[in-house]
C-alpha cells in the first residue's frame, strides 16, 4: 500500500479526502482503515486526488455507501475522476456516485 494512500477526515469531521490510488493491491487494507473511522459528520468523500484505480475502488466505495445506510447516515462523492464513473457505469451501480 502506499505510504500515503487511503481516506482521511478534514480536522472538524465533517468530510473525508482520499488520495493516492486504490487498487486491488490496498483496497483491503483502505478498507480496514476506513472501518476504523466515523463516517464523515456531512457525509461528503472527496476523491479530487485518486490518482489511480481498478475495480476495487468500485467496491470499496460500495462497502462504504452500505455502511452509511446501515449506520443511518448520509454518504455521497464528489469530484469523482471520469474512469471511476465509467467503472461504476460498467457494474451498473453508477447510482453509488449520485448524491
Amino acid at each position: 500500500m502506499e505510504i500515503d494512500a487511503g481516506f482521511a477526515p478534514a480536522h472538524d469531521g465533517t468530510q473525508w479526502t482520499y488520495s493516492g490510488s486504490l487498487t486491488f493491491a490496498n483496497a483491503g487494507s483502505v478498507l480496514a482503515a476506513a472501518a476504523a473511522m466515523r463516517l464523515p459528520d456531512e457525509g461528503e468523500v472527496d476523491l479530487d486526488n485518486l490518482v489511480e484505480i481498478d475495480s476495487s475502488a468500485v467496491a470499496v466505495l460500495v462497502a462504504l455507501r452500505r455502511r452509511a445506510a446501515e449506520e443511518g447516515k448520509p454518504l455521497s462523492f464528489v469530484h469523482v475522476p471520469p474512469a471511476l464513473v465509467a467503472l461504476a457505469e460498467v457494474y451498473d451501480v453508477e447510482a453509488i456516485l449520485r448524491q
